[in-house]
């Protein structure tokens, strides 16, 4: 018990224990279907679709961990694949990367800067800005097309899917521990009034929160639109079905972020989700049983990770 006590102490824990709970999902669904599911070349699809939705769900850290929040993603991610499409015609691979990545600094940009200037809620304000860039992705797609040509599919894949989310999560982590963004996005998280006090410009921060929140969408659309290859317009709130998966992942890196790897948490967070929507399909089960994990899922990490006090008015 003293032995479980220290380890619980250890700033790994949190990583170790996704990792077992990694392998008790994979066990769990090899046992059950044996054939078709967990042998290494699936386990590595498994791995490549992970790590696309964990770079938005570093993204969203930033955002969520201040309490605040962004559903403007699926539409950003929908506006910067479309782009990286036209782009790549005309200025190759150059295009295929800068132009997501710009279009999301951007985007975020606008979500700052209508959230500060508004001073109504985040969430309130990303929706309504997601409507406006799901119609600026149909002007999108009739100039550059929905597919993406093969010649710049190459972020599809390994390795160089790998290699720019690696990048993606090193630099992830490198704002979250050794910036001021990274110390001040998490002390407007734990007290807001304390940070201000402080003499901490909260509006700036969270300015560029939202930035470097769409920044990372948008170099989560060069995976994404590199696997997919093809990417059609969303209108009327269809790309809101694009934010959940990011988020699963935000929310493991929160749920363990007391350890000091939120990013870790992320990766492996989408990992073991990515892991159980193929085990579900492995078993027989429609693929609209992702949804039902998705959604029970994001109930169960906010619950874990949500404080409550009782007789507390929940809103």
């Amino acid at each position: 018990m003293e032995l479980f006590k220290k380890a619980r102490q250890s700033q790994w824990y949190g990583v170790v224990f996704l990792l077992v709970v990694t392998i008790l999902v994979w066990a769990l669904f090899k046992i059950a279907c044996p054939g078709t599911f967990g042998s290494p070349e699936q386990m590595l699809t498994y791995l490549q679709t992970g790590i696309i939705y964990a770079v938005g769900g570093c993204g969203l850290y930033f955002i969520v961990v201040m309490g605040l929040w962004d559903f403007s993603i699926g539409a950003v991610l929908v506006l910067s694949c479309l782009l990286s499409i036209g782009c790549s015609q005309t200025m190759g691979v150059f295009g295929l990367i800068v132009a997501p990545i710009l279009c999301g600094a951007l985007l975020g940009a606008a979500n700052g800067l209508a959230y500060i200037k508004l001073r109504i809620p985040s969430l309130i304000v990303t929706v309504g800005l997601s409507l406006i860039y799901e119609s600026l992705s149909v002007f999108a797609s009739n100039w550059a097309g929905t597919r993406l040509d093969d010649a710049y599919k190459m972020f599809g894949s390994y390795p160089w899917n790998l290699i720019m989310a690696v990048l993606a999560f090193a630099l992830c982590a490198f704002i979250l521990k050794y910036t001021k963004l990274g110390t001040y996005v998490n002390a407007i998280g734990a007290n807001e009034a304390t940070a201000k006090n402080m003499g901490v410009d909260v509006d700036k921060y969270k300015f560029l929160a939202f930035v470097l929140c769409s920044l990372f969408v948008g170099i989560m659309a060069i995976l994404y639109i590199g696997y997919g290859t093809a990417q059609t317009p969303m209108t009327g709130m269809l790309s809101q079905s694009l934010n959940f998966k990011p988020l699963m992942g935000t929310f493991f890196g929160l749920a363990l972020k007391k350890y000091g790897h939120p990013v870790a948490a992320i990766i492996i967070g989408e990992f073991i989700i990515s892991m159980m929507f193929a085990g579900f399909v492995a078993l027989g089960m429609p693929v609209t049983i992702n949804n039902v994990v998705t959604g029970a899922t994001l109930l169960a990490i906010v619950c874990i990770t949500t404080k409550r006090v009782k007789g507390a008015v929940v809103k």
